[in-house]
């Protein structure tokens, strides 16, 4: 019990909750912007959403590699702002790596809303942000659901991206996924095995919610 009550313990479970509720809201917006973006038809259409989806198949070890290019000193660091081994890194991998899970999500969401309701609308002269507020998300509500806690268990167990890109720091960028790497490698095999047990409580109960919302939808 003191274990668990210690400063040890209870920062990366801390630091891995504010990361993914911040990661899953980031990317919530993210791909709301690029459903807009991609509702018409366009040249690069294709790839674009290709390069939306390219994070989940792609090993996390290298989206961490291609984030630390991207705003490392020899990228946008160069500017004077460089969020390497900060908690906005460990938020921005969490983001990257779940934003394929909420775009698909809401995408099949979308796809399956009637035209015949969609083009009611447009006959009445509602706009297509309009449409996409009052008549898409609510009736895609169920996606939407999914796609966030789908987010927030890929954000919450996020490793390898984390841990090139913002590091391994206590108190600041270690989250539980990361953790338990360190305990490991230390032979803190107990330590390990509680937060092994808490990411399985964890994500035991959002699959238990998502499979009851697609049981209800």
């Amino acid at each position: 019990m003191d274990l668990m009550l210690s400063e040890t313990f209870l920062p990366p479970i801390l630091t891995s909750l504010k990361v993914s509720l911040i990661a899953t809201l980031g990317s919530l917006i993210i791909s709301i912007l690029f459903i807009l973006l991609t509702a018409r038809p366009f040249p690069g259409k294709s790839v674009v959403e290709t390069l939306i989806m390219l994070p989940m198949v792609l090993p996390p070890t290298v989206v961490g590699f291609l984030l630390l290019l991207l705003f490392g000193k020899q990228g946008l660091g160069q500017l004077g702002f460089s969020p390497v081994f900060t908690i906005y890194a460990a938020i921005i991998a969490a983001t990257v790596v779940a934003t394929p899970l909420m775009y698909q999500s809401l995408k099949i969401g979308i796809d399956n809303v009637s035209t015949d309701v969609l083009d009611a609308a447009k006959v009445d002269g509602a706009g297509h942000l309009t449409i996409f507020k009052k008549i898409i998300l609510p009736l895609s509500k169920g996606a939407l659901l999914t796609g966030i806690l789908f987010s927030f268990a890929r954000a919450l167990g996020e490793f390898g991206a984390t841990l090139i890109f913002a590091g391994n720091i206590p108190g600041v960028t270690q989250t539980m996924a990361t953790a338990i790497y360190i305990a490991i490698d230390n032979n803190e095999l107990f330590l390990a095995g509680l937060w092994v047990a808490l990411m399985i409580v964890f994500s035991f109960i959002l699959m238990l919610i998502i499979h009851n919302l697609k049981k209800n939808t």
